[in-house]
């Protein structure tokens, strides 16, 4: 009898091993264990949805004609109210009929519209360090990435241009993130106008995403890709109601801009998904409708939280930039600080001997290797004693709970 191998198939294949599989296994496995983890790792909001939101979606699920297969690109009322939404905050007039469409999150529409856009031979240029899925995205559409170092200034839309410039064919795409993800790097009015010349120059579409737009401190205000001038002539933007609202395990998102890019997101969402369950869809238009509020209490928090990440990490002697936006701090460690480990072998530390996940900057890309990517979803307590709990092992001395660093 001839032995049966199955094989995945090659866009499998080419992705690599998920650099933070170490680490989640691991983490798994000391909770497991009744050992207490403060998780820093994951842009993972620890603070609860409003509660008018929860009392909606609780009303809506009793609800038998919320139970059936809803529309793929959301129901028309939650797709006017993210239009309401742009007008209101940025300034940005959409049909939503057309020009606005419904995502099950962000990563999901993300990935879908590079399976309608790319396939083999296409490119897409990419800032490294980059959000996984950018980079991912691109390569199970079959595509081809092209990494650019990361930058918010006319260098690195000289870069993009001098790529354009000398591949053939040309890009396809340019995946731009601001408010960033993981680095929190921003941008100011009239970037995006630039970006808008380029694409029509060289003839690429664009894609923003937008997860951190409302995320933001100390008065800055993210500005709107779609703001620019001509911007949904060559692009859309992506947006979410996961950090706003604190409404990540709802999956709900959108995508906005141009219309031939979302007739084919639409077109691949048929075929893919129902849409999301219409209650939750519900409770999303009570989160725009009513809860601009909570943005800016949410905002205050993180705003709080950041100050206590950047303070601590300061006196350990790491290398700190504040963010104005995002719900993460960037910051950079030396290998005297990780005893000559790279950034994944120090995070694995970190979890083993201080019971501190967070993220490693290599997991992001090259360009992110000595750096650390620390979400801001615990409370002040908790963030402070991660702080004490590096700076201990940092120190070569035990942390209650963990394994001593003697066994290093």
């Amino acid at each position: 009898m001839t032995d049966f191998v199955i094989e995945p198939a090659q866009r499998v294949k080419r992705l690599p091993p998920y650099l933070f599989g170490r680490i989640n296994a691991l983490k798994h496995q000391k909770r497991q264990q009744d050992i207490d983890i403060i998780d820093l790792g994951m842009g993972n909001p620890m603070d609860g949805a409003p509660q008018q939101v929860v009392d909606k979606l609780c009303e809506a699920a009793k609800d038998p004609r919320n139970h059936r297969y809803s529309a793929s690109k959301g129901v028309f009322n939650l797709r006017r109210e993210m239009a309401l939404k742009y007008a209101r905050k940025w300034n940005v007039q959409l049909d939503p009929e057309t020009e606005v469409l419904a995502t099950i999150g962000s990563k999901e529409g993300i990935s879908h519209m590079c399976l309608a856009m790319l396939g083999p031979g296409d490119t897409a240029i990419v800032a490294d360090p980059a959000f996984p899925i950018h980079i991912y995205g691109v390569v199970l559409a079959g595509g081809n990435v092209i990494s650019v170092p990361l930058g918010n200034d006319q260098k690195f839309l000289d870069t993009i241009a001098m790529v354009c410039e000398s591949l053939f064919p040309k890009p396809k795409l340019l995946i731009l993130n601001y408010p960033h993800n993981p680095t929190s790097m921003t941008v100011e009015e009239g970037f995006f106008e630039t970006v808008v010349d380029l694409a029509k120059r060289f003839g690429f579409a664009v894609i923003q995403d937008f997860a951190y737009g409302e995320t933001c401190f100390d008065g800055y205000k993210a500005p709107s890709f779609l703001s620019a001038k001509g911007a949904k002539d060559i692009g859309v933007e992506f947006t979410t109601l996961s950090k706003p609202y604190s409404m990540a395990g709802f999956r709900i998102g959108f995508c906005a801009g141009n219309k031939t890019m979302l007739d084919a997101l639409a077109t691949i969402k048929g075929y893919y998904d129902y849409g999301i369950f219409q209650a939750i869809q519900i409770a999303g238009i009570i989160a725009m409708r009513e809860c601009e509020d909570f943005i800016a209490q949410q905002n205050a928090k993180y705003q709080f939280r950041r100050d206590v990440v950047c303070d601590g990490l300061r006196r350990l002697g790491w290398e700190v930039n504040v963010p104005k936006a995002s719900m993460f701090v960037w910051t950079k460690f030396s290998k005297e600080h990780s005893k000559g480990k790279g950034s994944i072998d120090f995070a694995m530390d970190l979890l083993e001997y201080a019971n501190v996940a967070i993220a490693p900057g290599r997991a992001f890309g090259e360009n992110g290797e000595y750096c650390m990517r620390i979400a801001l979803v615990e409370n002040e307590h908790r963030i402070r004693q991660a702080i004490r709990n590096i700076g201990r092992f940092m120190q070569g001395k035990s942390v209650a709970g963990a394994k001593s660093t003697d066994m290093q």
